[in-house]
């Protein structure tokens, strides 16, 4: 340290452990940071000025009492000059002018957090190198002479590809200062999201002997690259290996990033690349415990890989889990590229990590982003993943993500941005029945994979439910009904079968605690919010669930045992079962609309195979997904919108292939407007927590058909521009939409021009509030299409929502020639509802518009909702 006595001035050695620095404190305020950059030769000290006007720095070297400054100008050679020591004060005084008015002091209880900022790329002053230089001269402006950084220096991550800006970590004072910093375009606070087969190729006509016309026609997918955002990836699976495939797309510039568990050599010519994200999870909750986790893209989860193999996997023989699902397992797209990058942890998936992830997917080539991760819903300009996405979709990246397990509640889709494909769970014509065998005789349905020892048969266990009876004298009965961790009473469950709660712990970490209870096996019975909605998982003793009205049943059966007759039952499993109808049914967990951010936006956009998915798995890692399953298997059943997703991500794969010119927009158009809403049986689509008919908020515009988006006839496309006028729209300020766009722009003529709902987006919504009038709701929405079918005559067919009207202006539309675009109007009158409605209610009306030419049937859902005022 260099004490300056008299003159209020310290020169101190910062902590950064890569660059000699000093700080130049006054006893009030920090006024400059030194240090040197590798830019500058060893021993140098560069001046990073305060101020973003400041017009140049210095270079500063200690000798003795004085020290040697060097004027930097960009190009020129550096001219050097000695000054005094004392004359110093007055030389940092005039160049800190500036810098005193944005520093920012904060308090050491003001705890920090992760922030992501945007900035506007070409305000950065030009004595900066580069980018990074200028954004940790800023983040040196704004902490307090005390602050220390980790190793590395303050910066988290940078991003310059779908994104341009940074990622450190603030106190809240000083992340509210960058507001006003000049440059600084957004100030996202992070968050923490979630990660949310044999038979599904089959299940969506994607044979493989013949090939399906959409398989043939797009090569499997050969030469697409598909960015999986996840916990990673297993190389050396068999689901990723390269046999047959050819050279490596050259348009591909990934990296294959080693490290422990990954050597270079993982990737081929199947996996691509492999990155991994986690400056941002180890600013939150500090340095990565290796010993449990490993830095480098290698998948310790098995999420990551079994989302991937679902996407790309290629095809293996033969294939099962504990012996279930027999088969050759595949991908959607076999021969599509893989690149992973890994950004979940154990604490969770980071937005700056998620973001950092995105910025590289973009600058390595890659065609289609997959991200099977779900969280809160926040405005588009304060949502990483919507964010990232648009900058994706700009450069003709399609994005796929997870509409989150948050069903069968209402409001509780994720992942709602226009320009991402929000995608639903539904179920397959294939499941696992377990079934419950009652000492009275009767039969309650379940479903299981389990793969042994089995229970003796004919005999029959006597039953308990943990909730009153098997928990601990220390346990409240909530605690032991749901079976968490040392609730059960050994002496009260051992030997018996226990009838646990579902809710709160994992359903396999149930069993786990039971196991330990001394417990034979246990049934896990679904409550009332639950509802019927079941999901198959990999047990470690035997196990089964139940539906909320079976597990009523079984709970009264306990419940009314009389002393000396115990209620006893048992388990039958039975197995794998194919041709199941009715199929699909939206799965129960599967989130559900209406839209959070824009109701007029239908969320989920579509559902895909979800249920109970056969995939590649890490073979460290027990398929019950808890520490104490050391089993192996090389494939696992998993059930979740994260696997629905990847469904159509390979889906869409193979659509750019065979499609090469289609835009994104126009591929989810494909998507949606090909969509079915009768199941096996020819009837609705049902819901699996009700067994009643799903609506579009439940499946959206339907379930995925890959053999009908091949040629959908017309399509919905979407321009950049329009995504910009849908923003003007939702009346966002100026800032708040650069965050997004990256891009200055005028709303005055967006305003103008429509409404939210004026987004060519192949579904209609529409929201009004009910007000007890007489006067009919009315509104309308404007959309063009394009054919991709050649010349044709389109007329429209209506399916008004029930108290609506509907009218299409033109009803017909004549297509000379591919490539042409016509316009039209809907018109939608509604009526206000006939009864009072409750505060707060709704009701939900659908209907339908399809254009056909005899042919092709171009169909987009009609949504109305009435909205009851809260008071």
């Amino acid at each position: 340290m260099w004490d300056y006595v008299g003159l209020g001035i310290k020169l101190e050695r910062s902590n950064r452990p890569h660059a000699t620095s000093v700080l130049l404190k006054s006893s009030d305020s920090l006024l400059f940071s030194l240090h040197s950059g590798k830019y500058h030769q060893p021993h140098s000290l560069t001046v990073s000025l305060l101020s973003l006007y400041t017009p140049h720095f210095y270079l500063c070297t200690q000798k003795r009492e004085t020290l040697s400054v060097s004027r930097h100008f960009t190009n020129p050679p550096l001219q050097k000059m000695k000054i005094p020591t004392p004359p110093l004060l007055l030389l940092f005084s005039l160049l800190s002018l500036h810098s005193i008015a944005v520093a920012s002091l904060s308090s050491s209880s003001d705890k920090k957090h992760t922030y992501i900022i945007r900035v506007d790329r070409d305000a950065k002053p030009s004595i900066f190198p580069t980018h990074s230089h200028w954004y940790e001269s800023t983040l040196l402006s704004l902490s307090d002479t005390t602050a220390t950084w980790p190793q590395g220096g303050p910066l988290i991550h940078t991003y310059s590809s779908v994104f341009h800006g940074f990622s450190a970590r603030l106190a809240p004072s000083a992340a509210q200062a960058l507001h006003s910093v000049p440059g600084i375009v957004a100030v996202i606070p992070e968050r923490v999201r979630q990660p949310a087969t044999t038979r599904s190729p089959r299940f969506l006509g994607l044979l493989s002997s013949p090939p399906s016309a959409l398989l043939a026609d797009s090569d499997f997918g050969s030469d697409l690259v598909i960015a999986v955002i996840d916990t990673g990836i297993s190389p050396g699976h068999r689901s990723f290996a390269n046999r047959g495939l050819g050279p490596v797309p050259a348009k591909w510039k990934g990296a294959c990033v080693s490290g422990p568990g990954f050597p270079a050599s993982s990737c081929n010519r199947k996996l691509v690349g492999a990155r991994f994200f986690s400056g941002g999870y180890e600013a939150t909750s500090g340095r990565m415990n290796e010993s449990a986790e490993l830095k480098s893209p290698r998948d310790t989860d098995g999420h990551g890989t079994h989302t991937a193999s679902i996407a790309a996997g290629r095809y293996v023989f033969p294939a099962s889990t504990l012996g279930y699902a027999r088969g050759i397992a595949s991908g959607m797209a076999p021969k599509a590229r893989l690149a992973a990058y890994k950004v979940c942890w154990t604490g969770g998936c980071f937005d700056s990590d998620i973001l950092a992830a995105f910025d590289a997917a973009v600058a390595d080539g890659v065609d289609v982003v997959s991200l099977s991760v779900g969280g809160v819903v926040v405005p588009y300009y304060l949502d990483a993943i919507a964010i990232g996405a648009f900058a994706a979709t700009e450069a003709g990246i399609f994005v796929s993500a997870s509409a989150g397990n948050g069903g069968p509640g209402g409001l509780t889709v994720t992942n709602v941005a226009p320009w991402v494909t929000t995608v639903g769970a539904g179920s397959m014509d294939r499941d696992f029945p377990a079934d419950v065998k009652l000492g009275d005789g009767r039969i309650l349905p379940g479903v299981s994979v389990y793969g042994g020892p089995d229970l003796e048969p004919n005999k029959l266990y006597q039953l308990v439910y943990a909730g009153s009876g098997g928990g601990t004298s220390a346990a409240d009965g909530y605690s032991s009904s749901l079976c968490l961790e040392g609730s059960l009473d050994p002496t009260l469950v051992k030997g018996k079968i226990v009838v646990c709660d579902r809710g709160v712990n994992p359903r396999a970490a149930k069993g786990e605690v039971v196991r330990k209870a001394g417990g034979v096996g246990m049934i896990l019975a679904n409550g009332v919010f639950d509802g019927e909605g079941l999901v198959a998982d990999c047990h470690v003793i035997p196990a089964t669930a139940v539906g909320a009205t079976a597990g009523d049943k079984l709970r009264k059966y306990i419940a009314s045992a009389k002393p000396g007759s115990p209620p006893t039952g048992t388990i039958v499993f039975r197995g794998t079962r194919l041709g199941v109808h009715p199929a699909p049914v939206v799965a129960a967990f599967s989130a559900r609309g209406p839209n959070p951010q824009s109701p007029d936006i239908l969320k989920p956009d579509l559902i895909a195979p979800g249920l109970n998915i056969l995939a590649a798995w890490p073979r460290g890692v027990g398929p019950a997904g808890i520490p104490a399953d050391t089993r192996h298997t090389e494939f696992n059943i998993l059930s979740g919108t994260s696997m629905a997703c990847p469904h159509v991500s390979g889906l869409v794969a193979l659509l750019k292939a065979a499609h090469p010119a289609w835009t994104p927009a126009a591929i989810k158009s494909a998507l949606m407007t090909t969509a079915y809403v009768r199941d096996n049986a020819n009837g609705s689509i049902v819901d699996e927590s009700t067994g009643s008919a799903a609506g579009a908020f439940d499946f959206g515009a339907g379930h995925v058909d890959p053999q009908r988006a091949m040629n959908p006839g017309l399509v919905y496309d979407i321009s950049v521009l329009d995504y910009v006028n849908f923003l003007c729209n939702l009346n966002y300020t100026q800032q708040n939409i650069r965050a997004i766009t990256r891009r200055p722009l005028d709303c005055n003529s967006a305003r103008r021009a429509g409404h939210v709902g004026s987004l060519n987006y192949p579904s209609f919504g529409a929201s009004f509030m009910a007000s007890g009038s007489k006067e009919k709701f009315q509104a309308h929405f404007m959309r063009t299409v394009t054919s991709v079918g050649g010349h044709g005559i389109y007329k429209a067919v209506i399916t008004e929502p029930e108290g609506s009207k509907v009218k299409v202006e033109p009803s017909q539309l004549v297509f000379r020639r591919a490539g042409q675009k016509l316009s039209y109007v809907v018109r939608l009158e509604a009526d206000q509802p006939a009864e009072k409605m409750e505060p707060g209610s709704s009701k939900v009306k659908s209907g339908m518009l399809m254009w056909t030419d005899g042919q092709h049937y171009v169909s987009s859902p009609i949504v109305v909702t009435l909205q009851a005022p809260l008071g």
